[in-house]
C-alpha cells in the first residue's frame, strides 16, 4: 500500500477528505517557554498562525488534536492553558470542531481543554487517531498517532517527518504524524533500529515523508521560510539506510 497521496498531507498534518478531519499531533504548548529561542518567538501566535494556514488548506470539518497539547507534565501554567484554548477557539472560527486526544504529557489537559478529552478518537472512515505512546486496543482501517517527533538527517541536515507502514500496527496502514511544534526534539529514526512506540512495532518497513513546510526549528541555519507543504516521500528504511551511511 502507497503512503498518503501528496494531496492529504500539508507540511506537520494530515488531513482525511473522506472523514473532512485535519490530524494535528504534538503541540507541546509551553515548550518553547524552556528553550533560550523561545525569547524571540511568540508561541501561541506561531502555533496560531501556522494552524490556521493549514485549516485554510484544508477546510476540514473536524480538527484531532493527538496528543501531547502541553509540554509540562502535571498541571499547565495558565499561560499555556490559554494557549490551548486559543487553539480550540481557531477551529471553532474556522467552523471545525476541535477533538482533543491524551497523550503522555497531557496529565492535567481537563483543567485546560474545553470539551471531553479522549484516549482515541474513530473518525467516520474508521482510522483512529491516538497519540501513540499506548497500544489501542481496538481495531481500525487505519491508524495516526503523534508521540515520536520523527526526523530523519537527509544531506546533511536534520528534517523532521512522517512515518508510513503500510503494515503497521496490527498488520493495518499505519502513519505517524511529525510534531507540530518546531521546539520538540526530532527522534533521529534513521540511527535506531526501534522506536517508543507499540503503533511502530520496526523501522525497516516504514517510508519517512520529509516536510518542507516552512517552518524551521530554532538553529537550524535557516534564516527565511521557503517550505511549500508537499512532503517528499523516501523508500522504505531498510532500503534507504545504506544510501545515508555512505553520505555521512
Amino acid at each position: 500500500m502507497a503512503p498518503p497521496p501528496p494531496e492529504t498531507t500539508y507540511g506537520r498534518t494530515v488531513s482525511f477528505p473522506e472523514a473532512e478531519a485535519l490530524i494535528v499531533a504534538d503541540i507541546h504548548a509551553g515548550r518553547a517557554a524552556a528553550s533560550n529561542a523561545g525569547l524571540l518567538l511568540d508561541e501561541r501566535q506561531d502555533l496560531l498562525n501556522r494552524l490556521q494556514a493549514v485549516m485554510a488548506a484544508t477546510n476540514p470539518e473536524t480538527v484531532v488534536f493527538a496528543g501531547d497539547l502541553c509540554h509540562r507534565f502535571g498541571a499547565p501554567s495558565d499561560r499555556t492553558a490559554g494557549t490551548v484554548r486559543a487553539l480550540a477557539g481557531a477551529v471553532r472560527a474556522a467552523g471545525a470542531r476541535p477533538v482533543a486526544v491524551a497523550g503522555n504529557h497531557d496529565a492535567g489537559l481537563d483543567d485546560a481543554w474545553p470539551g471531553t478529552v479522549h484516549d482515541a478518537y474513530r473518525l467516520s472512515d474508521d482510522t483512529l487517531v491516538c497519540h501513540g505512546h499506548e497500544a489501542p486496543e481496538v481495531d481500525a482501517e487505519r491508524y495516526v498517532c503523534g508521540h515520536l517527533h520523527p526526523a530523519i538527517e537527509v544531506e546533511g541536515r536534520k528534517r523532521d517527518c512522517f512515518l508510513f507502514d503500510p503494515a503497521g500496527y496490527r498488520d493495518r496502514p499505519t502513519l505517524t504524524v511529525p510534531a507540530f511544534s518546531t521546539f520538540a526534539a526530532g527522534l533521529r529514526i534513521e540511527r535506531r533500529e526501534r522506536v517508543a512506540s507499540p503503533l511502530v512495532p520496526g523501522l525497516d518497513a516504514v517510508r519517512p515523508g520529509v516536510v518542507d513546510d516552512g517552518a524551521h526549528r530554532p538553529g537550524d541555519g535557516r534564516t527565511t521560510p521557503k517550505g511549500t507543504g508537499e512532503t517528499l516521500w523516501f523508500p522504505p528504511l531498510a532500503e534507504l539506510r545504506p544510501y545515508l551511511e555512505r553520505r555521512r
